[in-house]
C-alpha cells in the first residue's frame, strides 16, 4: 500500500473533495467558516459544470411555477422521482439563481432587465437561465472560482487526488489524497467531508465529461461502507458531435429548443415517426432514436440551417466553434451527431440534506443520488440540482457544528505537477474498460452484454495496482451489477432482453460493496463470463 501522511497537525472542520460548482458553491455558502477544498486540476478545471451549455432550470417568470417544473421533472422521471426532494429542488431555485447573480454570474437579461429563458425538452415553459446562449456553465465557474479566490476562509488545495476515505468503522475522518505526480499519499482529517467530485463520464469510450469525471467519488463512498443509488441510470446525450474527439464536443440542447430538428442522411425527420414531442422528447428517447439510426448506417444530423442559420456564430459560440474546429459549418451543413455518456442520475445515496448513509460524510454534484431526477434528468436541471443541494449542506453543517475553529493553516506545496505516466498494462486496461462499457453498458443493455461486461471488468481490475485506476474499476462494477439486476426498462436504462416497464420495479434501486462483488463473483463464474473473459485475452494479447 502508497505510503501516506499527514497533511497538517490539526483537523479540518471541512474538507470538500472537488474544485467544480458543488464544492465552489458550499465552500462560499460555509464562509466565514474554514473550508479546505482539495481538487486534481486547477478550480474550475477539469469540471463537468465548466462545460455545461443549457443553463439552470428554475421557475422565475410570472408565467411558471415552482410546482409545473416539479411536474415536469416527475414526468421525465419514469416514476423513481423523490417527489419530496423534487420540490423542495424547484421551490429553492429562484433563491439559488439570485445567489449566482450575487456571486457576479452575468444571466442574460432583456431590455428591462429580467431574466431571459429559454425552453428544453420536456420541459412546458421557458424556464431556462443562460449565459450568451451556450455559455452558462464556463460563465458560471469564472464568477465562482473569483469569488472563492477572494475569501480568505476558503483554503484551496489544487493538485491533489481524492482516492480513499478515512473512517472508522461509519465515522468518517478525512480523505487520503495522493499528489498529482507522485506516490506519496497525504491525509486530511477534517470533521466534516463532502464529496463533490462529480460524475462518470470518463469511464464510457464516448462521452461529453471532461476526464476527471471518472467515478471516484462513489467507488471512495463504496469502499468505505456507504449505499450507493439507482447506479444503473445513465444518461447519454442524444446529440454529441459524431466527429471522433473524446471527449465528444456537445450540440447543446438548446438548438432543439430553437427549433433545430434530426435528420438522417436523405433529409428524412426521423422524431416524427417515434415521439409526439419531436426533438423535444426526453434525452432518453431521443438518445435511442439516434443510436438505431446511426446503426442503421442511415446517420443522424443536427440540422440548424432554418432555425438558426446565420445567427449561430453569435447565439451559440461554444458549439460553433466546435464544429469548425471538426471541419463543419452549421450554419450551411447539417452537424453529424451521436449519443454521448452525459450524466449519471444514479451514485452516493443522500437525504434531503445532502447526508450519506455514514457518519459526517455528505455528497453533492453529480457524485450524489438525491432522488431528484429519478430515472432520467430533466435537461439543465443538474446545475440547480447542485447549488441546491451544496446550499443546503452547508446549511446542515453550520448547525451541527455552530462553533467554528479559526482559519490558519500551515504551508503546504500544491504546485501542480504533471500526472505520472500509467504503465502500459493500466494504459491499455483504462482503453478496454472504457470500450466495455461503452458495448456492454451504453444505449442499450441486454443480460449477456452486461454479465460479460462485469467479468470483463474484474479481470481487468486484477492487471491494476494504482488505488486511482481501481476505483475507476469499482464504480464501472457498481453500475454495471445495478443494471443487470433491474430486468426492466425505464428511463436512462434500457434493456433490449426486458423492452417493457415492469411495475415490479417501481423503486429506487440500493446497493453495497457486498452486493456488487455478489454479481462479480456470479458473472466470473458463467458461461458467459468466461467467454467474455477469453475474448479479452484474445484482443489484448494476454496469453495468461
Amino acid at each position: 500500500m502508497t505510503s501516506a501522511r499527514p497533511a497538517t497537525s490539526h483537523i479540518d472542520d471541512v474538507v470538500i473533495l472537488g474544485g467544480g460548482l458543488t464544492g465552489l458553491f458550499c465552500a462560499l455558502k460555509l464562509a466565514p467558516r474554514p473550508v479546505t477544498i482539495l481538487s486534481a486540476s486547477p478550480i474550475g478545471e477539469g469540471a463537468s459544470s465548466a462545460w455545461a451549455q443549457g443553463g439552470i432550470a428554475a421557475a422565475v417568470s410570472d408565467e411558471d411555477s415552482a410546482a409545473s417544473h416539479a411536474a415536469d421533472t416527475m414526468a421525465v422521471g419514469g416514476g423513481l422521482c423523490d417527489e419530496k426532494i423534487v420540490r423542495l429542488m424547484t421551490e429553492e431555485a429562484g433563491d439559488r439563481v439570485r445567489d449566482l447573480l450575487g456571486y457576479g454570474v452575468p444571466f442574460d437579461m432583456d431590455l428591462e432587465g429580467r431574466l431571459q429563458l429559454s425552453r428544453e425538452a420536456a420541459h412546458s415553459v421557458n424556464r431556462i437561465v443562460r449565459v450568451r446562449g451556450d455559455m452558462a456553465g464556463r460563465a458560471i465557474m469564472d464568477a465562482l472560482v473569483a469569488a472563492v479566490r477572494k475569501t480568505p476562509s476558503i483554503r484551496v488545495v489544487e493538485g491533489y487526488l481524492g482516492e480513499e476515505l478515512l473512517h472508522e468503522g461509519r465515522l468518517v475522518t478525512g480523505v487520503l489524497a495522493r499528489r498529482r505526480g507522485d506516490r506519496e499519499r497525504l491525509a486530511f482529517p477534517a470533521h466534516a467531508v463532502v464529496l463533490a467530485s462529480g460524475g462518470i463520464g470518463h469511464l464510457f469510450a464516448v462521452t461529453t465529461n471532461p476526464p476527471e469525471a471518472n467515478g471516484q467519488g462513489i467507488a471512495m463512498a463504496l469502499n468505505a461502507g456507504a449505499v450507493i443509488a439507482d447506479a444503473e441510470f445513465v444518461q447519454f446525450h442524444p446529440t454529441a458531435l459524431n466527429v471522433g474527439h473524446d471527449p465528444a464536443p456537445l450540440a447543446s440542447e438548446a438548438l432543439r429548443g430553437e427549433g433545430a430538428i434530426l435528420i438522417d442522411r436523405t433529409g428524412r425527420r426521423f422524431m416524427e415517426e417515434i415521439d409526439p414531442l419531436k426533438e423535444l422528447a426526453p434525452r432518453d428517447v431521443v438518445a435511442r432514436a439516434v443510436f438505431a439510426e446511426t446503426l442503421s448506417g442511415r446517420g443522424a444530423f443536427l440540422d440548424c440551417r432554418e432555425a438558426i442559420g446565420a445567427a449561430f456564430p453569435e447565439r451559440f459560440p461554444t458549439v460553433h466553434a466546435a464544429c469548425l474546429k471538426a471541419g463543419i459549418d452549421p450554419v450551411r451543413e447539417p452537424i453529424p451527431v451521436a449519443p454521448a455518456e452525459h450524466y449519471h442520475m444514479g451514485g452516493v445515496l443522500t437525504d434531503a440534506n445532502g447526508r450519506t448513509s455514514l457518519d459526517n460524510l455528505w455528497a453533492a454534484g453529480e457524485v450524489a443520488s438525491t432522488g431528484a431526477h429519478g430515472a432520467n434528468r430533466l435537461a439543465s436541471n443538474s446545475l440547480l440540482e447542485t447549488v441546491v443541494f451544496a446550499a443546503r449542506i452547508a446549511e446542515d453543517i453550520q448547525n451541527q457544528m455552530p462553533n467554528p475553529r479559526t482559519a490558519h493553516w500551515p504551508g503546504i506545496d500544491d504546485h501542480i505537477q504533471e500526472p505520472t505516466r500509467r504503465n502500459q498494462v493500466e494504459r491499455e486496461a483504462i482503453g478496454l474498460l472504457r470500450r466495455a462499457m461503452a458495448a456492454g453498458v451504453g444505449v442499450i443493455r441486454d443480460a449477456e452484454g452486461l454479465t460479460g461486461t462485469l467479468a470483463v471488468i474484474d479481470a481487468l481490475e486484477a492487471r491494476c495496482k494504482r488505488r486511482s485506476i481501481r476505483n475507476m474499476m469499482t464504480t464501472c462494477k457498481a453500475v454495471t451489477a445495478s443494471a443487470l439486476m433491474r430486468r426492466e426498462s425505464r428511463g436512462g436504462h434500457w434493456r433490449s432482453d426486458f423492452p417493457q416497464t415492469d411495475p415490479a420495479f417501481a423503486r429506487r434501486s440500493f446497493v453495497t460493496l457486498k452486493d456488487v462483488e455478489a454479481a462479480v463473483v456470479a458473472a466470473r463464474d458463467s458461461e458467459v463470463g468466461r467467454a467474455a473473459v477469453a475474448r479479452l485475452a484474445l484482443e489484448s494479447g494476454d496469453e495468461t
